[in-house]
Formats: structure tokens, C-alpha cells, sequence
């Protein structure tokens, strides 16, 4: 199966070592699974609060181009902070049949998306 690893950092107090401390941990994730990362979709100092992020709307098209079968990352608030947007990926991602699993949970379900999108747009929030 063809991997896919998305990381994100927020601002630029945070470390550059926590994309490649993301990644390390995606992989061996994937590599449990036998899973093949092919490529790692990485935004810097980047808040989550929007979904307009380079990488993140490069990983949408190529998945969009059936570039890959699964996405991994290491939890879902390095996905998005606004449930609105992490609704909408899920739902993109369900329609194409790709699973989005998150190291912390495994693969995300609509309840993962309903609850913990909610919790992270409080922290997004309280910020």
C-alpha cells in the first residue's frame, strides 16, 4: 500500500526537528503496516487554522490523482485545527476510498473527526 506522510508545525518558536520527529513516527507506523511511504507532505510554522497551506493543498490534489492510498500522521490536530476543514478532508478522502490513520488513534473515523475536531477547535479558540 502506498503511504503518505502529512506533518505540521505552527509558528516559528516551535523546532524544525518536530517535522522529522513527525515523519520518524509516521514511518514506523506505516512500516508495522508494510505500508510503502512514497512521500511526506510538510508545512512549516504554519498554523493549523486554515486549510490554505501548500502542502496540505498538494496532498488534497494528489490524492484527488490517486497518487497514494493512505495518509498518516500523528494526530489529528496536525491535520487541521478547524473542524469545518477536517470534516471536508475526511469526506473527500472517503469518497476516493483513502484511509486517514493517525499513529495516536489508527484510522479516523467520523466520530474521531466529530469529537476531536470539535476539541481542537476549542484550543484553536482559547488561543
Amino acid at each position: 500500500m502506498r503511504a503518505v506522510v502529512y506533518a505540521r508545525y505552527s509558528s516559528e518558536n516551535q523546532r524544525e526537528a518536530s517535522i522529522d520527529d513527525q515523519v520518524e513516527v509516521c514511518r514506523r507506523y506505516a512500516d508495522a503496516r508494510r505500508w510503502r511511504v512514497t512521500k511526506v507532505y510538510a508545512d512549516r510554522a504554519v498554523s493549523g487554522a486554515s486549510r490554505h497551506r501548500v502542502q496540505y493543498q498538494q496532498m488534497i490534489a494528489d490524492a484527488e490523482q490517486g497518487e497514494f492510498d493512505v495518509i498518516v500522521c500523528e494526530a489529528l490536530d496536525r491535520i487541521g485545527r478547524k473542524l469545518s476543514d477536517v470534516a471536508d478532508l475526511h469526506d473527500r478522502l472517503q469518497f476516493r476510498g483513502i484511509p486517514l490513520h493517525a499513529v495516536k488513534l489508527g484510522e479516523i473515523t467520523t466520530m474521531h473527526v466529530g469529537l476531536l475536531g470539535t476539541m481542537a477547535l476549542l484550543y484553536l479558540s482559547d488561543l
